[in-house]
C-alpha cells in the first residue's frame, strides 16, 4: 500500500552567511529567527514532526480547543508492535514508529494515520545491549525521528543516523558514526533526538555535537568532542534566542552550552554536575537563561549574559528538586517539571523559588501543554489532565490508556492522541467539549 504524502516546505538557512559587522548581525538574527520559526512551526498543530512537538517545547494550540476532562477519549486504531522508547511521529496522512525485533533488527514501520494499516516498513541490523544498571527498562530503540515532509531522520541504537524517504521508506543515506569518526558505539545506544533546520539535521552523535547537511548526510562541522562511549549524550538540541542572537542550546553529559548554528562556534559553556553523567533534560530556555534539572543532584537556572563582543554565564539560583528524565513544559513564568522522586513540582522562574510539589503519580511523564492545561502520560500508560496552576496541584481527570508501561513520548494533534506503550500504538480521539476559558487557570 502506498499513499501520498501531504509535503510541508521546508526553509533553506543560507542567510548563515551573512557578513559579521554589528549591523548585518542583528538582521542576520532576523532572518535566522523567522526561518527557525518556519522550519520548527511548519507542520502546525495538525502534526508532530519530531521530539517534544511541532516547537520542540510541548507546547500546542489553544486552551479552548481541549476537552474539560478526559471522559470523551475514544480509540480509533491500534497496531501491535515490538518495543521502543521512540515517540510516535505524525505527518500528513501518516504515522511513523520504531520498534526492536529479536533483539536484533532496528525497523521504522509508516502506518495510515485514520486506519493503523501499514504503509511501508523498513529494517536494519543494528540492536545492541545496554550496561545492566540501565538495562531493566529494556535495550530497545531509544532516540525519538524527526520528520521534514519529504525524509525520516532516524537513530539507531548504534550511533548510526539513517535518512529515509518518507513516502516509500527506501535509504537515501545513513551515517555510521563509529566507522567514519573510529568512535566507540555508545554504551547507552544513540539517545539524542535529531533537531532538523532547513537545510541540515543537528545530533549529538560520534562523541561530539554534529552538523550534517539533511539531503546527503555530509558532516558541515563537529564541535563540543567528548569522545563518546560511556561519556556520549542523551540530551537532545533546541533552537534558541539569546540576547537577540540565534543559537543551538545542547546539554552534554557534563556541560550546558550555546553553539553559533552556521559555523559551530561554542559561544558559551557551563559545567552541569551530574550523577554518572545523566544530564539527560531538553535544556529550556527562558528570556536569556537556561532552566535544567539533574538526576540525584538539584534544579539550576542558568544567566546567559552577553557584552556586545562575547557572551558570560553563571548560575543564577538552584532549587533542592532533582530532575531525571522527564523534561518540563514552562506557562509563562512557571515551570511544571516531574522530579527523579515521581513528583510533579511548580518552580518560579523569576524568584527562583519551588511553589508546590504533587504526591508521586509515577516515575517517568511525558507532557504536553496547552495553555493553562497539561496533558501527561506516565510509564504506567495512565494518562493524566491537570491545571496549569502556579498555586497548587490540581489533577482534573485521569485515564488509563495502556495496558503495557509506555516510555515514549505522547504525541497531542488536535484531538488525535497518539500512545506509544513498549507492545503497541494506539490512536484516539477526544470530543472536543472544550472547558470554559475566561484567562484564568481551570
Amino acid at each position: 500500500m502506498n499513499t501520498k504524502t501531504s509535503r510541508l516546505p521546508c526553509e533553506s538557512v543560507h542567510a548563515f552567511a551573512v557578513a559579521p559587522s554589528a549591523w548585518s548581525l542583528i538582521w542576520q538574527a532576523a532572518l535566522l529567527l523567522l526561518f527557525a520559526q518556519a522550519a520548527l512551526g511548519q507542520a502546525g498543530e495538525s502534526d508532530w514532526p519530531q521530539w517534544r512537538g511541532p516547537t520542540r517545547d510541548s507546547k500546542i494550540g489553544d486552551p479552548a480547543t481541549w476537552p474539560k476532562d478526559l471522559s470523551g477519549l475514544s480509540t480509533s486504531w491500534r497496531v501491535e508492535l515490538g518495543p521502543s522508547y521512540s515517540g510516535p511521529i505524525v505527518g500528513g496522512d501518516r504515522v511513523f514508529v520504531t520498534e526492536t525485533h529479536d533483539k536484533r533488527d532496528e525497523v521504522v514501520r509508516a502506518l495510515d494515520r485514520r486506519t493503523g494499516s501499514e504503509i511501508w516498513r523498513t529494517s536494519w541490523k543494528g540492536a545492541m545491549s545496554v550496561p545492566f544498571f540501565a538495562r531493566r527498562n529494556g535495550d530497545w530503540i531509544r532516540s525519538t525521528p524527526a520528520y521534514d515532509g519529504q525524509s525520516l531522520f532516524v537513530a539507531g541504537m548504534r550511533d548510526v543516523l539513517i535518512c529515509l524517504d518518507a513516502e516509500t521508506g527506501a535509504e537515501r543515506w545513513r551515517v555510521d558514526f563509529p566507522a567514519t569518526r573510529k568512535t566507540p558505539v555508545p554504551s547507552f545506544g544513540f539517545v539524542c533526538s535529531p533537531l532538523v533546520i532547513g537545510d541540515y539535521v543537528y545530533v549529538q552523535a560520534g562523541g561530539a555535537f554534529v552538523k550534517l547537511d539533511k539531503h546527503s548526510g555530509k558532516e558541515v562541522w563537529q564541535t563540543l568532542k567528548d569522545g563518546g562511549g560511556m561519556d556520549s549524550a542523551f540530551s537532545s538540541p533546541v533552537l534558541a534566542t539569546l540576547h537577540g542572537e540565534l543559537q543551538l542550546v545542547v546539554q552534554m553529559r557534563q556541560k550546558l552550552a550555546g553553539v553559533r548554528p552556521e559555523n559551530g562556534e561554542v559561544l558559551w559553556s557551563q559545567v552541569v554536575p551530574s550523577y554518572r553523567g545523566m544530564n539527560i533534560l531538553t535544556p529550556t530556555v527562558f528570556e536569556n537563561g537556561v532552566f535544567t534539572s539533574s538526576h540525584k543532584n538539584k534544579t539550576f537556572f542558568y544567566r546567559v549574559t552577553s557584552n556586545g563582543s562575547g557572551y558570560g554565564v553563571s548560575e543564577e539560583w538552584t532549587t533542592p528538586g532533582q530532575g531525571y528524565m522527564s523534561s518540563p513544559v514552562v506557562i509563562g513564568h512557571h515551570a511544571y517539571l516531574h522530579l527523579g522522586n515521581g513528583r510533579l513540582c511548580c518552580v518560579d522562574l523569576k524568584e527562583g523559588k519551588e511553589l508546590w510539589r504533587s504526591k508521586p503519580l509515577g516515575e517517568y511523564w511525558s507532557m504536553v501543554s496547552n495553555g493553562n492545561r497539561i496533558l501527561a502520560l506516565n510509564q504506567n500508560g495512565e494518562l493524566l489532565l491537570m491545571a496549569a496552576n502556579p498555586k497548587k496541584f490540581r489533577l482534573l481527570d485521569r485515564r488509563e490508556v495502556a495496558e503495557a508501561e509506555s516510555w515514549a513520548h505522547l504525541a497531542v494533534c488536535g484531538d488525535e492522541l497518539f500512545v506509544r506503550d513498549l507492545q503497541g500504538l494506539t490512536a484516539f480521539r477526544w470530543e472536543n467539549r472544550p472547558a470554559a476559558v475566561d484567562g484564568k487557570s481551570p
